[in-house]
């Protein structure tokens, strides 16, 4: 049987993250509980964990090639914040005067501007408008620490399994869930995030996993699939919130690899358009639910048109912004540079 590659997760990097962005704005769409399909559809909460995977192995390719705290984290921001503040802005901004108008509040400025700047309500009282943005951004602070620390002391690679363990008294240990239980959704992420740059040693290195890997991977996949399916879907709140979350790592990790597979076997149209998403996958996450998907569904047109026109308005959308942005940032960095 054909060796499983490791460099498979980064010669498809792209299409993997197109895949894991679709799936997102799947579960966005969303479902109620007591639809039959409602368990699938709230399995794409795990497209997150699959791109947190995948930005670890990024970074770590990023911090070995050129190790410098000054270069990693402005090719970090410019990738983020130009997009973040415009589409933040045109968010709080019009929602802050809409709320004023309407008496809702009373003004606050500081709050406004930290909202832009680093989307402090979601650290504040866990407002999860946009919240992978200020979560992704304050993991990108710690990475490169982190790399800099399972360099030197290889040992610290078992760090995941820490968080595994503090996202498990974030949830159940009542002093961790009532000081920090708000961000629960963070804490939970990170053991993803460290593995995925704990890999990143062995897609850099070319490694492979014999062929039998291939069906570890399978029954992986098939016992993680069912727990979020069948469990979540029938027995919802019975299954806790951590435990789901827990699920999603090697349901996320076996998927990665399986697709790579089918990837591998996969016409390269397919491929071009799945990278496509990919690269702009930042700016999907920011416009499809606030600006299209809020839109569509007061029309009530059911689920799977949800969908579709919430991916066929978005991604021009997100092109644009992007294409845009780009533009202007390497004009500016272009000058910056000279």
């Amino acid at each position: 049987m054909k060796p499983v590659e490791w460099n498979w997760l980064s010669r498809h990097r792209a299409p993997l993250m197109g895949v894991a962005m679709l799936i997102v704005v799947v579960f966005h769409v969303g479902l109620p509980r007591e639809n039959a399909f409602y368990g699938l559809v709230r399995c794409g909460n795990l497209g997150v964990d699959m791109f947190l995977f995948l930005s670890g192995i990024g970074l770590w390719f990023s911090w070995t090639r050129r190790p410098s705290l000054r270069h990693f984290f402005a090719r970090r921001y410019l990738r983020v914040y130009p997009a973040w503040l415009v589409v933040a802005a045109v968010f709080y901004i019009q929602n802050y005067l809409e709320k004023g108008a309407a008496g809702s509040y009373s003004p606050d400025l500081m709050q406004l501007a930290a909202n832009i700047l680093v989307g402090w309500s979601f650290w504040r009282v866990d407002d999860l408008t946009f919240w992978f943005i200020p979560a992704i951004m304050m993991m990108y602070t710690f990475a490169p620490f982190y790399m800099r620390l399972i360099t030197r002391w290889p040992s610290f690679r078992y760090m995941p399994v820490v968080f595994m363990l503090w996202a498990a008294m974030v949830y159940y240990w009542p002093p961790a869930h009532e000081s920090v239980g708000h961000v629960e959704i963070f804490w939970s992420r990170i053991p993803i995030f460290l593995l995925g740059i704990n890999c990143g040693a062995c897609v850099s290195d070319g490694q492979k996993m014999d062929g039998s890997a291939l069906w570890m991977l399978l029954l992986v996949f098939v016992m993680a699939f069912w727990l979020c399916l069948v469990l979540e879907g029938r027995w919802h709140g019975r299954f806790p919130l951590f435990m789901e979350r827990m699920a999603y790592i090697p349901l996320a990790l076996s998927l990665l690899f399986l697709l790579c597979l089918l990837f591998e076997h996969s016409p390269q149209w397919l491929l071009r358009a799945l990278a496509f998403v990919g690269g702009i996958s930042l700016e999907l996450y920011l416009v499809h639910i606030e600006f299209v998907l809020k839109k569509i569904v007061p029309y009530h047109l059911g689920f799977w048109p949800n969908v579709g026109l919430t991916i066929a308005i978005s991604i021009p959308l997100a092109w644009a912004l992007h294409a845009v942005l780009k533009l202007l940032t390497d004009r500016w960095t272009g000058k910056w540079r000279k």
